[in-house]
Parts: C-alpha cells; structure tokens; sequence
C-alpha cells in the first residue's frame, strides 16, 4: 500500500505548524504563572459542580507516575520529552496532512510547556481540577490538555489515512 500520495516532500516548510506548538507554550506558561500569583498551593476556588481552580505541583509525570521519588525523575522526564519532541519535529518535517502536524504540533507545545516548569521549578505546575461528588480527576494544566487534543488528533488522523488507503485499494 502506497500512502506517499498523502504526503508531502520533506521540507523545512512543513514545520509550518510549530506557531501552534508556540502558541501552546504561551497560553500555558501565561496561565501556569496567573495561577502561581493568585493562588497558594492547595487553594482551591469552585468554578461550577464539576470544575475548579487549584495550585498543584507535580514531580511526576502524568497521574503523578514516579512523583514521590527523590530527584532522578526530573532528568528522565527531561530526556524523555526532549526525545520526543525531536522526533515529532522529524515527522513534521517529513510532512503529512493538517491534521497529522496540528496533532504534533500540539504535543510538542505541550511537552515544551511542562518541561520548562520541570527544569526552572523542578516540578509541573497544575491547575485544572475535574471533580464530581467524591471523585477527583488529577489537577492538570493547559500543555496536559494540549498533549491530550494532540493525541487524538493523531488517532483521528490514523482511521482516516487507513480509510483512504482501504478505498484506493478497493479502487485498483
């Protein structure tokens, strides 16, 4: 099965999306440093039944994954998004459809985000609490919900170049 028909040449012109992975990076550090001068940590403010501002710090990674260790995960995290990050901006650079580089684009900024906190704060700054009744969902930050949308803008964009490909092949 032939998908270059997909995408483009390699170039330098396809890291056109990284003004999102920027913009990404702005609005969350924006946001996280709001957060830091208004609240203490633990305060919370109850925005509606569901949702609610607080100040969080996580050491660890997503769900607080390693966060009781001593120090040593700051650096695996560290290399670990800027692994990723690498990556991503090399399948960027090879090129593909909207979908596919916004989706890159959004996990980059989101990576990019978190890994300024870990390196200049030695931890993530969390804000976003979900909650119903006694159940919490853990505190999150604006680069946490763009890694997320950019996640699944690439699953989305997986199913449709699959469905695109099984309708050429049905066409040969």
């Amino acid at each position: 099965m032939n998908t270059s028909v997909l995408r483009t040449a390699p170039s330098a012109a396809n890291l056109r999306w990284l003004w999102l992975a920027f913009a990404v990076i702005v609005v969350d550090q924006l946001t996280k440093h709001w957060v830091l001068a208004v609240f203490r940590p633990g305060e919370q403010l109850t925005l509606t039944p569901f949702a609610s501002l607080v100040l969080a710090f996580n050491r660890g990674a997503a769900f607080s994954f390693l966060a009781g260790e001593d120090g040593w995960q700051r650096w695996l995290f560290t290399l670990i998004a800027i692994g990723a990050c690498a990556a991503m901006l090399w399948f960027m650079w090879r090129g593909g459809r909207a979908l596919f580089c916004a989706g890159l684009a959004l996990i980059i900024g989101g990576a990019l985000g978190n890994l300024y906190d870990r390196l200049a704060l030695g931890h993530v700054v969390d804000f976003m609490l979900l909650h119903y009744r006694d159940w919490y969902y853990p505190a999150f930050n604006v680069a946490d919900s763009a890694i997320t949308v950019g996640a699944a803008a690439l699953i989305v964009d997986s199913f449709r170049e699959r469905r695109s490909s099984e309708r050429r092949d049905r066409g040969r």
